[in-house]
């Protein structure tokens, strides 16, 4: 049994993990901004703002044995609609809120069994789509900050992170809001599908594993083969 912390736990691909890895018998502890959660087998919820300048984390144990985080945000806009402030706030929590967090519970994981990472980048980091800057820019970012951090932590803590294409979650709502929607980006892909959170959970969950334990620095997509098949 292990102890990890899910950040953003609370929907999405960050819920799906949880559940995974409380249903495996490991502790849990996944926080959450806006959807509150009760405490349920092995999950402890517990409120975390990402983009303060202080985070609390005088509740967590001594040590841990994996982090993930997965808060994040999809705006698709025409570069030149986009202001300096919306490239700001996106980093500001999917890029710094990361940093922070990892910084808060670097000693915690130090302590860990196997130490492991899992941030999280997208398909439009490495491949070009239209309206997807705001996107890259902040998934770019950590993609460099995975291959940096697995440098500089090696060889007691792994990191990862996984680049999913369009999945059906809350973040992606309005992109896949009706069948037809469902239907066309599905189509986009090779596997002619759209990801589930359950799935990008199982590969999370393999690499806080053990079984991962000589993967490090790796940006592994799982996007139905639509960055590598044409």
């Amino acid at each position: 049994m292990k102890k990890y912390l899910v950040i953003g736990g609370s929907s999405g691909i960050g819920e799906a993990l949880a559940n995974k890895l409380s249903n495996d018998g490991h502790n849990v502890l996944a926080s959450y901004n806006e959807n509150k959660k009760s405490d349920i087998g092995n999950i402890t919820y517990f409120p975390l703002d990402v983009t303060a300048d202080e985070l609390d984390v005088s509740l967590l144990p001594d040590s841990i044995d994996g982090l993930i985080y997965c808060p994040g945000a999809i705006t698709l806009k025409p570069f030149h609609r986009l202001k300096k402030e919306a490239f700001l706030e996106d980093l500001d929590v999917q890029v710094f809120g990361a940093i922070s967090v990892i910084q808060h519970v670097l000693d915690r994981l130090k302590k860990g069994v196997n130490p492991s990472i899992v941030l999280f980048s997208s398909v439009a980091a490495q491949n070009g789509f239209n309206f997807h800057s705001l996107v890259s820019v902040s998934k770019g970012a950590i993609e460099g900050l995975t291959k940096s951090l697995s440098a500089e932590f090696a060889p007691t803590i792994r990191v990862n992170a996984i680049a999913p294409s369009i999945t059906n979650t809350p973040l992606a709502s309005k992109l896949l809001s009706n069948e037809q929607k469902i239907e066309a980006n599905a189509e986009r892909h090779p596997l002619k599908k759209i990801g589930t959170p359950e799935q990008i959970a199982g590969l999370a969950s393999f690499l806080l594993s053990d079984e991962a334990s000589w993967i490090t620095g790796q940006i592994i997509t799982v996007d139905g083969g639509i960055s590598t098949i044409k």
